[in-house]
């Protein structure tokens, strides 16, 4: 059908000229404003679908174009008016454009989506919202507890939440959850993906959807399902209701954003909105050494397509995208999927990380974005884009290395115990030299990808059969150990121990110096039957099960003591790198490693293959950092062992001026409960494979 055929069909009268800005449909009582980036489209229609039995679409061609940016405004159109664009212009994708007004393509700045993958539009938003006082809290990242958690999955199952908003924006800011959140210690919530995303074809197609998230195509709109109250505005609504509720309980609220890629995939996947505008600008290319034009699409997100960061009017969408989510929607920061991707700048013949990107510039200039929170998933698909320990200030980092430190330690790995010291104390070797802080380190032992805490202690091997890729998805890396049985198993004596073995990583965890992310329901010992990778199982594989039969909630009892204990105790949550020497003259050392024989950590222990325990001394008297006022701060000292041998242990408490009588405020050994003391010069045995923290007491 050729452009001017097409044109005489449904077309109504011409529109009033409007503006070129901002992006996007702009609602006010007297008209909407809509303009939309297709600089190589020969014309643009603004289409707006009818309710009703015939559901019509009425047609109004955006005669007015700058800049690339078409755009007109209508008056009359009320907010949950559905909307999208038809482009006309050269079919040529052998050069990047890829027009064809067959399409009905999503606004790339629609604030709303409405429908499914098959029959999607977008949603003209009254952003009005009484937000009756709230503001950012700005909590400091050496005071964050993160939790990771699904929307739907966390509140799906629970008996507590009103069956008509579980699964929901709404379930998730029901006062049974946020006081659970609050209780356990979290201070921030990290939601997996809540841009609207679709599900693959292809997972469609074997009857799966795309649980997590990761397949934005909206990046303005809150995803729609979650949404108790309806797809025409009332998620955004919702979802800053929900925001509300959670920062009125004391709660941060971080997006896990995907920027990367989009839902559209390779050139043979779908074409929802950026394919049909600007498919040349917003995806990259192979490089062409020649000089020519390549239109191979070039992918490092395993996904089928990489946004080209460094395209003008994809780098001011993810910019205007990110300043959106915190002026309009209130939220605290974001974590950034697959940020190396995104660092990418293009030479003659490679696409380099370029830790001076266009993109890492604007938003540490930019005076709304430098100050929230900035989490990186410092790696992608590539070799070259593992940046942990890389990114610039003001970035914090998903260190996947102390994940499998920890995991090793824990299960016995034998590389002595200088990683395990290095892991707990902030990985100085990663943040140190460039002048970051041990909270530039955001430390995990678990995340969504890969398995929970108690899989981690009951699987040998990945079970993925039920994704139907034959379980050759997901890694294979995993560090777990079955404790003797793979999967469960009613063996008392196995199940003993994997339960204090993830008491003892989620210890660990929560009394690390840095920042603990927990993934959620570990706590609990939430389960996915040994699935490693259950981006496609949205179902009670992935769900949070509240139900108290099978909870462990002895996990849940050492979790909450030890963010208790972080929260309580600034020696335990230190933003100064500890240096292991007096923080005033004549003072203790501020941390000192001990052996189990109860002298200090020689360069040989170190390296000893057969050292299963660690010992930490941390100084309260007086800490490095100052108080808020300047003031000096002095808090208790403490003494943790980490302990992943098979036997039992006797340590030895130095007789010194720094180490005094203590008495046990944590532990994961049943012989040894909290209040039993110790005394200096004294022995305390420690039973297998535990955790023991003592404070210092007066006498």
């Amino acid at each position: 059908m050729s452009p001017g055929m097409w044109r005489s069909l449904g077309e109504q009268t011409p529109v009033w000229p409007g503006r070129n800005w901002p992006l996007g449909a702009t609602w006010s009582p007297e008209s909407t404003n809509f303009a939309v980036h297709a600089p190589h489209a020969t014309g643009v229609w603004l289409c707006l679908l009818d309710d009703g039995p015939g559901e019509g679409e009425r047609r109004f061609p955006l005669t007015e174009q700058s800049l690339g940016i078409w755009h007109g405004a209508l008056p009359d159109v009320a907010p949950g008016t559905r909307y999208g664009f038809r482009a006309d212009g050269p079919n040529e994708p052998e050069q990047g454009l890829r027009f064809d007004p067959e399409h009905l393509l999503l606004d790339p700045y629609g604030l709303a989506v409405s429908g499914t993958a098959e029959a999607c539009q977008s949603v003209v938003v009254d952003p009005a919202f009484d937000w009756d006082g709230d503001t950012p809290m700005r909590r400091r990242w050496r005071d964050t507890v993160v939790y990771e958690v699904h929307v739907k999955g966390f509140t799906q199952l629970h008996d507590r939440v009103p069956e008509e908003i579980r699964g929901t924006y709404a379930g998730l800011g029901h006062p049974v959850v946020t006081d659970y959140l609050r209780d356990l210690g979290v201070t921030a919530v990290e939601l997996l993906p809540v841009h609207q995303f679709f599900s693959e074809p292809a997972l469609v197609d074997r009857g799966t959807v795309n649980y997590w998230g990761y397949n934005s195509i909206g990046y303005f709109a809150p995803h729609a399902a979650y949404s108790a109250s309806g797809d025409r505005g009332q998620q955004v609504t919702e979802f800053k209701e929900m925001v509300r509720s959670l920062h009125a309980a004391g709660i941060e609220v971080i997006l896990d954003v995907v920027y990367n890629h989009t839902a559209e995939g390779g050139p043979d996947g779908p074409t929802y909105s950026f394919r049909g505008l600007d498919d040349r600008g917003f995806y990259r290319r192979v490089p062409d050494p020649d000089g020519g034009y390549d239109d191979t699409y070039w992918d490092v997100t395993g996904c089928g397509n990489t946004v080209n960061s460094e395209d003008p009017l994809a780098l001011r969408l993810i910019l205007d995208s990110l300043r959106h989510w915190v002026t309009e929607m209130h939220v605290d920061g974001f974590r950034f999927d697959l940020m190396s991707a995104l660092t990418r700048t293009a030479g003659p013949d490679a696409i380099r990380v370029d830790m001076a990107c266009k993109l890492l510039i604007a938003i540490g200039q930019d005076p709304v974005l430098r100050h929230v929170k900035l989490i990186a998933e410092p790696w992608d698909t590539s070799m070259d884009g593992y940046l942990v320990g890389g990114m610039p200030p003001p970035w914090v980092e998903w260190n996947d290395q102390y994940r499998d430190t920890i995991r090793d330690f824990w299960r016995g790995g034998s590389e002595g115990t200088h990683a395990v010291a290095t892991r707990l104390a902030g990985s100085s070797d990663l943040y140190a030299d460039d002048g970051r802080s041990a909270y530039n380190s955001v430390n995990f032992v678990t995340a969504h990808d890969g398995f929970t805490v108690r899989d981690l202690v009951s699987y040998d091997h990945k079970h993925n059969e039920a994704n139907g890729e034959d379980n050759r998805d997901g890694t294979d890396n995993n560090r777990s150990w079955n404790h003797g049985a793979e999967g469960e198993t009613d063996d008392p004596a196995v199940v003993a121990l994997r339960r204090r073995q993830a008491a003892n990583l989620m210890a660990t965890l929560c009394l690390s110096n840095g920042v603990p992310m927990l993934t959620a329901g570990d706590e609990r010992g939430r389960t996915q039957r040994g699935n490693n990778n259950a981006y496609c199982q949205d179902n009670e594989i992935s769900w949070v099960d509240w139900r108290a039969d099978d909870a462990w909630l002895d996990v849940y009892a050492v979790t909450r003591a030890a963010l208790q204990l972080r929260r309580e105790h600034p020696a335990l949550r230190q933003r100064h790198w500890f240096e292991g020497r007096p923080t005033i003259v004549g003072g203790p050392k501020d941390l000192a490693w001990l052996h189990p024989s109860g002298r200090e950590m020689v360069d040989d222990d170190w390296w000893d293959a057969g050292l299963r325990t660690i010992g930490t001394f941390v100084s309260g008297r007086p800490l490095r950092q100052p108080g808020p006022r300047g003031e000096q701060q002095i808090d208790s000292s403490f003494l943790l062992w980490f302990h992943a041998g098979a036997e039992p242990v006797d340590v030895y408490l130095p007789e010194n001026d720094w180490v005094r009588a203590g008495e046990i405020v944590l532990s994961t050994d049943p012989g040894l409960p909290v209040g039993t003391r110790g005394e200096v010069g004294g022995v305390v045995t420690i039973g297998p494979r535990s955790v023991v923290v003592m404070q210092e007491t007066d006498a």
